[in-house]
């Protein structure tokens, strides 16, 4: 445990300090909610998502997309403290300690993964009223890979911290980036019936497995209902890679970079 002690006090740091920026749970859950309820109820009596069950709503469609887009937003939030903490000197303390820096970096993904993964959760509340039910068995899978999925996505989000030196150039790069990643998914519109180009970026889109194996978990009960998605095994040991890659890549940059 000795050896965890700096991972595990940069994660209890993350979890504080969210607990004293109350604004962040608003930023991170209220803003995806509303977009679902707006967005959804819009377009729920004129779109039938293509390739999806018969009689699935826009709604129930775009509900998984919204649990992604409460991960994405948590993981923007939870890595935009690693250019903070540098503007503030904090940062370099950490740096000089006799510590491995992907000891840092884990310490910083796990405090991220834990805040995605109790906001993405407190969505799952809203599942029965959409008439997508959930088992003991559902939910253990669902919070599996909504845990997995927010690994990935604050990796991803740190690769892109350790390299800003402004809170100003990390959200231009992470709107240029990880948005634009969130609405190829499937979140918004399924890859069938898209034009063949954006089909295309959406099958080498690793979110887009994640987002698969999301609604595969969710309806875990009758798999016919997630629709033409890739199959559970493949969108988890892609979600799986994505993960290893990304906090692989986040590691090398953290160890390139200067005070």
């Amino acid at each position: 445990m000795s050896a965890l002690a700096p991972t595990i006090a940069l994660l209890k740091r993350e979890i504080v300090r969210f607990l004293r920026q109350r604004s962040r749970v608003t930023g991170a859950l209220a803003q995806p909610v509303v977009f679902w309820l707006l967005l959804g109820g819009g377009l729920n009596a004129s779109f039938q998502p293509a390739g999806a069950a018969a009689g699935t709503s826009y709604v129930q469609y775009f509900f998984p997309g919204t649990i992604a887009m409460v991960l994405l937003f948590t993981a923007i939030f939870a890595t935009i403290s690693t250019v903070e903490d540098r503007r503030e000197g904090f940062l370099q303390g950490v740096l000089v300690a006799p510590i491995g820096r992907w000891e840092i970096v884990l310490g910083q993904c796990l405090g991220g993964t834990v805040l995605a993964v109790l906001q993405g959760g407190l969505c799952l509340v809203i599942a029965p009223f959409l008439g997508i039910p959930l088992t003991l068995v559902s939910l253990a899978a669902t919070f599996g890979i909504i845990t997995l999925i927010a690994l990935a996505l604050t990796s991803l989000g740190l690769i892109i911290a350790w390299r800003m030196d402004s809170t100003q150039g990390f959200h231009a790069i992470m709107n240029l980036i990880l948005l634009p990643m969130w609405v190829l998914s499937g979140a918004l519109f399924p890859a069938a019936g898209a034009p063949a180009p954006l089909s295309w970026l959406m099958a080498i889109n690793p979110l887009t497995y994640g987002l698969a194996a999301l609604r595969r978990c969710l309806y875990w009960a009758d798999p016919a209902l997630a629709g033409a998605v890739p199959e559970l095994r493949l969108s988890v040991a892609v979600t799986c890679v994505f993960f290893v890659v990304a906090f692989a890549a986040a590691t090398v940059t953290a160890e390139r970079k200067a005070l």
